[in-house]
C-alpha cells in the first residue's frame, strides 16, 4: 500500500469528494484508510469506567484506499512511484512531477 499514516490526501469519490485531510491510520489487509474529518458517523456509546459519559458520539470511519489520492508538494493529487537512490535507499516519488514525497 502506497499511502502511509501522516500523508495528506484528497478524497476522489463519494459523499466526501474534494475534501482533504491527514491519514490517521492505515489497514493494509482491508485496503482502508482513516482520514481526519472525512466519513464521520454517529455511534451510540454506553457509559464505561474509562468513559463515564455515554450517549451519541462522532466516530471517524475508514474509507477504501482507492478513493483517495496522495497530494504532492504543489497540493495536486498524484500517483506514487518508487526510486532507489545511489546509496540504496528506496524513496517515494510523485508521478506527476517526479518530486520526493
Amino acid at each position: 500500500m502506497k499511502i502511509r499514516k501522516g500523508d495528506h490526501v484528497r478524497v476522489l469519490t463519494g459523499k466526501y469528494r474534494g475534501k482533504e485531510g491527514e491519514v490517521l491510520s492505515v489497514d493494509p489487509k482491508k485496503k482502508q484508510v482513516t482520514v481526519e474529518g472525512v466519513h464521520i458517523a454517529k455511534r451510540h456509546q454506553k457509559p464505561t469506567r474509562a468513559l463515564q459519559q455515554g450517549g451519541i458520539i462522532d466516530k471517524i470511519m475508514p474509507i477504501d484506499a482507492s478513493n483517495v489520492a496522495l497530494l504532492d508538494s504543489d497540493g495536486k493529487p498524484t500517483r506514487v512511484g518508487y526510486r532507489v537512490d545511489a546509496d540504496g535507499t528506496k524513496v517515494r516519488v510523485a508521478r506527476a512531477n517526479g518530486g520526493e514525497l
